[in-house]
């Protein structure tokens, strides 16, 4: 059977920033993505993970249209975003949503919930306040709430309970794209379970496609179908979740693995203490952009960027790329 063609496709984004850094400095570039491909499927997730300044955020702006890219190719449902007219632009907004880390500070607190499921709507469509309040309703209850929580406020409800607002929300313009920007971490671990479990549903339900935003590796390994681990606004690996977890080509991706919880205490591993703290974003290193804090870097490295090697499962490091055939 043919595989779908994607509903979200990357090709070499960058996102660049001009940034004073101060009176008498001169202008500085900051190149917070440089660079970044992948494609999601229908009813696919793709997780991002990596440290806080990877850039995982400003990638996820871009997805959802928050942010132009500066320069690379970026298609929502086979449209071009680029140099895309208003029109366009607006009809592409409805088909990505996004869901963020904190949904009490997404809310307007002296809205009543049923009126914040029903704005996209009332913005978006021409559809009658009777069918947006229906709606509006049905969501509530398709997300595990009740009708009357309509008539209440944010702050009346615990944090799962708004985390399932937001996503209700999120939801209302029936869009094809879900970017989640560390929805859970907020979360108690057993409510971040019932969450986890409420994603996996709708996008049974509905098809959607994740763009899923993470730190934690464990709710990466639950959630993701495949994983794009970012350093420096780069990509390191890329490939099947299962590949990834199993067999970790990059020195980095194997740091952050080595430094996830493990369940099973008589599961014995090897923590890998990385060196030294991200370097920053006005003077990344050169050559490989991970290289002075890689335990495996060697002299190749500060020269030179490695490219992504493999097939499905790429890498850009030189002392792990396969050997040459021949």
């Amino acid at each position: 059977m043919t595989a779908p063609p994607p509903v979200l496709e990357a090709r070499d984004l960058h996102r660049t920033y001009r940034v004073s850094r101060g009176m008498f400095a001169p202008m500085a570039d900051v190149k917070a993505v440089a660079g970044i491909s992948f494609s999601v499927a229908p009813g696919k997730t793709l997780a991002i993970v990596g440290e806080s300044g990877s850039g995982k955020s400003t990638l996820g702006r871009m997805l959802t249209l928050i942010e132009e890219p500066t320069a690379g190719r970026l298609a929502i449902d086979g449209v071009d975003v680029t140099g895309a007219s208003g029109e366009t632009l607006r009809v592409l907004r409805r088909k990505v949503q996004m869901v963020f880390q904190n949904p009490y500070g997404s809310l307007n607190p002296r809205q009543t919930i049923g009126a914040a499921l029903e704005e996209p709507l009332l913005v978006n469509t021409d559809r009658p306040a009777a069918e947006r309040r229906e709606a509006a309703l049905a969501m509530l209850e398709r997300v595990g709430l009740r009708r009357e929580h309509a008539g209440r406020y944010p702050h009346m409800f615990s944090g799962g309970q708004r985390q399932r607002i937001a996503i209700a929300r999120a939801l209302m313009l029936n869009p094809k794209i879900l970017v989640l920007d560390e929805p859970v971490s907020a979360l108690d671990v057993s409510v971040r379970a019932q969450v986890l479990n409420l994603i996996a549903e709708l996008q049974a339900e509905f098809g959607l496609a994740y763009v899923f935003i993470s730190h934690d590796l464990s709710v990466v390994k639950h959630i993701a179908d495949d994983v794009l681990v970012m350093y420096l606004g780069r990509v390191a690996e890329i490939g099947p979740r299962d590949d990834i977890f199993r067999n970790p080509r990059h020195p980095y991706t194997r740091a952050l693995l080595s430094a996830t919880p493990v369940a099973d205490p008589a599961a014995r591993k090897e923590r890998i203490i990385l060196r030294g703290e991200l370097p920053s974003p006005f003077a990344p290193p050169s050559g490989c952009v991970f290289h002075p804090r890689c335990p495996l870097a060697f002299d190749r490295c500060p020269r030179e960027r490695p490219e992504l090697t493999g097939d499905r499962h790429q890498a850009a490091c030189f002392a792990t790329e396969p050997a040459p055939v021949g």
